[in-house]
């Protein structure tokens, strides 16, 4: 989601800077930080602007500089020649000896004496205007095609880093399975010493306990997030929802594996699939 985009125009004698800037959000934000977007514009432009960018919180700048020598303030003529008079009468009676150059500066220093002449955008100068802002908004979507390519590369090699761990989790897995049962046997050995065990309920015990134990479920169900993982990115338009979701349900899997490996080789492999799990999240906040 996060990207920049830039474009200008010439109006009227004024070139136009259109700049967009656009990060991580869960929904579309849009603000607008300029005054030139006539207001009776700004509900249906802020909604195209969300249906083109979709998400993400983004700010529209546009910055104005005078191109051509276009008078665009002037003076009360009235108010100054008031002022001009009073000011005379007053520094006469005052016995004060003010020339004329002295109160025209003066003057020119009250702000209300000057006028700004603000000229509202006709329809055919806005319509080059929302032009200029959409060739923006374009750049910015070229800016997060070219950052999306990078960031899909950098998601796949966190997956191939899982998948390549659930391997070897898969390779210890028997040899676990079988030094849970000894070390389970041993202790009951020594517990038979003292007391006098069920055999048969003892098996049952044991057999009930390594089924708790056992992780293929686990196993299969974070092999079908990985494979729906890669689809997704490669299947939908707009995937950032859905893969943030995919990525929470591989996170209950590992954390799963995790409780119930009892097997410290195994245990290392988790904590490296949840480390490349929490840099596949941090870049899935980036897609939309």
């Amino acid at each position: 989601m996060t990207g920049y985009g830039k474009a200008y125009a010439s109006i009227a004698g004024k070139k136009y800077t259109v700049e967009i800037r656009s990060v991580n959000g869960k929904t579309a934000d849009v603000g607008f930080k300029t005054s030139q977007i006539p207001r009776e514009y700004e509900h249906d432009l802020r909604k195209a602007l969300i249906e083109k960018l979709q998400r993400g919180n983004i700010d529209l700048f546009i910055s104005v500089d005078q191109e051509q020598n276009v008078l665009e303030n002037s003076f009360n003529a009235g108010l100054v020649k008031k002022l001009f008079v009073e000011l005379k009468s007053i520094f006469n009676e005052m016995d004060q000896d003010v020339s004329t150059t002295e109160l025209a500066a003066a003057l020119l220093r009250i702000p209300e004496v000057r006028e700004v002449q603000k000229r509202e955008l006709v329809p055919e100068e806005w319509q080059l205007l929302l032009d200029t802002i959409f060739v923006a908004a374009d750049n910015l979507d070229a800016f997060r095609i070219q950052e999306g390519e990078l960031l899909g590369k950098d998601m796949l090699t966190h997956l191939d880093a899982i998948e390549e761990y659930l391997r070897e989790v898969e390779r210890l897995d028997p040899t676990r399975i079988v030094s849970i049962r000894k070390r389970l046997e041993d202790k009951m050995a020594g517990m038979c010493e003292e007391i006098t065990l069920d055999q048969n309920r003892l098996e049952q015990e044991l057999i009930y306990y390594l089924e708790k134990m056992d992780i293929n479920e686990e196993r299969v169900r974070l092999k079908q997030h990985c494979v729906y993982f890669r689809q997704t990115m490669e299947s939908e338009v707009f995937a950032g929802r859905k893969l943030s979701f995919i990525s929470q349900e591989m996170g209950r899997e590992i954390n799963t594996l995790g409780s119930k490996s009892a097997h410290a080789q195994m245990q290392q492999f988790v904590v490296m699939m949840k480390d490349e799990l929490e840099k596949i999240k941090e870049q899935v906040l980036n897609v939309l």
